[in-house]
Formats: C-alpha cells, sequence, structure tokens
C-alpha cells in the first residue's frame, strides 16, 4: 500500500503563488520507481482534468496547455515528494487538487485526499 499526502492548498489572490506538496509512503512504494506523479485537478460541477506529470527516472514532464508556463513540477526522490510550483494564478485555477501514483505506461494507482486551491478576482 501507498499512502499520499498533499499540503500547500489555500486562498490566493489572482497573480499570487502557491506551492504545492505530495508526500509519499508506504511498503510498496519501490516499485514505483520507474513510475510517474502527477497532479489532476476538479473543480466544481466539472471533471478531474489532468495539470502536469513527472517521472521518478529522468526528466520527463508534461503538462496541460492551460498551465504550461505558469506551473512548475518538481520531485525531491530522496524524500518521496513531489511539488507542484503555481505561478501567475487565475480564478479560473480554483479547483480541488489532487496527487497521484502511477507505474509506467499506466493510469494511477493511488491517489491523494485533495487540496483546495481558491484564486480570488
Amino acid at each position: 500500500q501507498v499512502q499520499l499526502v498533499e499540503s500547500g492548498g489555500g486562498l490566493v489572490q489572482a497573480g499570487g503563488s502557491l506551492r504545492l506538496s505530495c508526500a509519499a509512503s508506504g511498503r510498496t512504494l519501490s516499485i514505483y520507481r520507474m513510475g510517474w506523479s502527477g497532479w489532476f485537478r476538479q473543480a466544481p460541477g466539472k471533471e478531474r482534468e489532468f495539470v502536469a506529470r513527472i517521472f521518478w527516472t529522468g526528466a520527463a514532464t508534461t503538462y496541460a496547455d492551460s498551465v504550461k508556463g505558469r506551473f512548475t513540477i518538481s520531485r525531491d526522490n530522496a524524500k518521496n515528494t513531489v511539488y507542484l510550483q503555481m505561478n501567475s494564478l487565475k480564478p479560473e485555477d480554483t479547483a480541488v487538487y489532487y496527487c497521484a501514483l502511477g507505474r509506467p505506461s499506466s493510469d494511477a494507482d493511488y491517489w491523494g485526499q485533495g487540496t483546495q486551491v481558491t484564486v480570488s478576482s
């Protein structure tokens, strides 16, 4: 089993910044060393959508078009933690942000509990 714990959400004005963190732990975490961690978000009344993804080995990252140039995903392998630096936030970024963990070429196996990000105009 693996646990994902997110932190760093909150209320910020448009144009501001937040950094989300997702710490992973668990007995079977090692099988994901070639896998990926990512961030998804779900706004009220909308479906969950992909935000960004990073692999635990190598430098490959992927971003949704809506966040490219504003958000940066990174990781700290020693801490089993992935981060999402969010700059130039917009009201449309308001959502619950979820951390996810998956094996290579597969969907997410684990999800965090979610952290609320609210951007006021």
